[in-house]
């Protein structure tokens, strides 16, 4: 009897030990199966009621979220797309300025004898308005200016009546000496220290360049005391390394991007006695001796002006969206330059056409060689009165102005050369324009 007690009591001790532990065991098996199940579907549920690869960086709950909410859920921002590369192709330059000659009559191209208005004569235009650097010109003036026949247009640098003060882009009388002995010139500008100083790579550049070619930099004030803090102080001819610094003083614009257009179209005009000219933006650093590049571009084409294609865009109508677009000038102005052009004749390019009359509609306007031929000039002194009287954005008059212009003078040609934007890659180092808080760059030899 005694003995059953003491078996009945072990067995429900063991029972409630056996309970216990079922118990336990029971619940941690459900609570490690629910974890490894919540794991799962965390780390493939998602990506196979997609059926697809998971884009790399993306939560796979966020696209949970997306399925059932729908668009209502703002969307994270994203990183913006990586631009697109452009890179330089093989220019067949000679291999030595030693030999180049100017091809005989290379400068026989359209002749005719083309002036330049230094004053505002008519009393209308007077009194009506304040002088100003790119005077004041009717729509019929502006018509007749097309035509390349001898005339006197204006073409900047028109002084007001005597009494009026100057309309800007003043210059030292010495500097104006100098600029009148050049006969090639390579020139750039930097307005509001918007740029370092690119000195080109003396070391690819020839002795006969270096001695018969004119490297002009125009700076304002403002731009010379900033480049002087930067170590590029002007020795007392008024160079640094290549380039010959000239100070412009009396801005004629406010914006410094359209006063930056004077030195670019008007280099006929500040170096009356040149034959070539070569203009780069000063993000570029010449990487190529002139000489050979006038010879390659012009003398070899049969052309009096080149200019590259732009590497993206060839149509006007998408400069006009992408300037809108990167907010590059007022919305207003552009579409009122846009419309007149439209009423003027303007269509779009048509890259189907077999024959175009340009490559492309949109340059990029970066680096420009021309001959200063007087159609060369009259296409320059055109496209420049198109920056002033509209928007700075050059490449919104570019087509306009040159089918215009050979619209109008069906008989006599313009060769203008437009090469390959990977061509001008090659010619140059691209950089981008000063960020404030960037160091100067390193003085390239």
């Amino acid at each position: 009897m005694g003995l059953y007690k003491n078996n009945t009591e072990l067995s429900r001790r063991g029972g409630r030990k056996l309970s216990r532990f079922s118990n336990n065991g029971l619940l941690f098996w459900v609570f490690s199966l629910a974890v490894l199940c919540f794991i799962s579907f965390a780390v493939f549920g998602l990506g196979m009621h997609f059926h697809g690869k998971l884009e790399h960086g993306m939560l796979p709950w966020r696209e949970l979220q997306e399925d059932y909410i729908g668009h209502d859920v703002p969307d994270r921002p994203t990183k913006k797309p990586r631009r697109q590369r452009f890179f330089p192709c093989e220019v067949a330059f000679r291999d030595s300025v030693d030999f180049l000659v100017e091809p005989k009559d290379f400068l026989n191209f359209t002749q005719f004898s083309l002036g330049y208005m230094e004053t505002e004569k008519e009393a209308s235009h007077i009194d009506a308005h304040e002088p100003k650097f790119g005077g004041h010109q009717t729509f019929e003036e502006r018509e007749q200016s097309f035509f390349a026949v001898n005339q006197t247009i204006r073409c900047g640098f028109v002084r007001g009546a005597e009494g009026f003060p100057s309309t800007g882009f003043d210059l030292k009388e010495e500097d104006k000496r100098y600029m009148s002995t050049c006969r090639v010139v390579v020139s750039s500008c930097i307005f509001g220290s918007s740029d370092f100083l690119r000195r080109p790579t003396s070391k690819l550049i020839s002795e006969y360049s270096k001695k018969n070619v004119c490297f002009v930099m125009f700076v304002d004030e403002e731009t010379l005391s900033t480049l002087s803090t930067e170590g590029s102080t002007p020795d007392d001819g008024g160079f640094v390394g290549l380039w010959k610094l000239v100070v412009v003083k009396n801005l004629p614009y406010k914006d410094m991007r359209k006063t930056g257009k004077v030195p670019k179209f008007l280099t006929h005009r500040l170096f009356p006695s040149s034959r070539y000219s070569i203009w780069l933006d000063s993000k570029l650093r010449l990487t190529t001796d002139p000489m050979l590049i006038i010879d390659h571009f012009l003398w070899h084409t049969g052309s009096e002006y080149a200019i590259s294609n732009h590497y993206t865009r060839h149509c006007v109508w998408e400069e006009v969206l992408q300037n809108k677009r990167l907010n590059k000038y007022n919305h207003t102005a552009i579409d009122e330059q846009f419309s007149f052009y439209q009423s003027d004749g303007l269509t779009k390019f048509d890259p189907s056409d077999p024959n175009p009359p340009l490559p492309s509609y949109v340059p990029e306007g970066s680096f420009i060689v021309r001959a200063h031929t007087p159609m060369s000039n009259l296409f320059s002194c055109l496209w420049f009165n198109e920056v002033d009287r509209f928007t700075s954005r050059d490449q919104l008059s570019f087509a306009y102005t040159f089918l215009k212009l050979k619209r109008m003078n069906p008989d006599k040609p313009f060769h203008l050369n437009m090469f390959k934007d990977c061509e001008r890659r090659s010619l140059v180092k691209l950089f981008h324009h000063r960020d404030p808080s960037s160091p100067p760059p390193p003085r390239i030899s």
